[in-house]
């Protein structure tokens, strides 16, 4: 059954339990897609990457706050107030 592998550095289990760093390194900053069986079992995502993904998302979720409350009914404010 073909797979789609979302990245361009593969490696197998047994690869990655000889050598996990090397592995990590192999995809120079990307994802290696680690392979059992020559199927995808899980992705290796080094640290920053992943921080920057999940900064990416937080920052989707936010804009999707945003949008959906922009339509809300606005409370007037003076800033002399404040």
């Amino acid at each position: 059954m073909p797979h789609t592998i979302l990245a361009e550095v593969t490696a197998s289990v047994s690869e990655l339990k000889k050598n996990p760093m090397g592995t990590v390194a192999a995809g120079d900053g990307f994802p290696v897609a680690i392979l059992n069986h020559n199927e995808p079992a899980f992705y290796c995502v080094p640290a920053k990457a992943f921080e920057a993904l999940m900064d990416r998302l937080e920052d989707l979720e936010l804009n999707a706050i945003a949008d959906a409350r922009k339509d809300e009914p606005r409370v007037p404010v003076n800033l002399d107030e404040i």
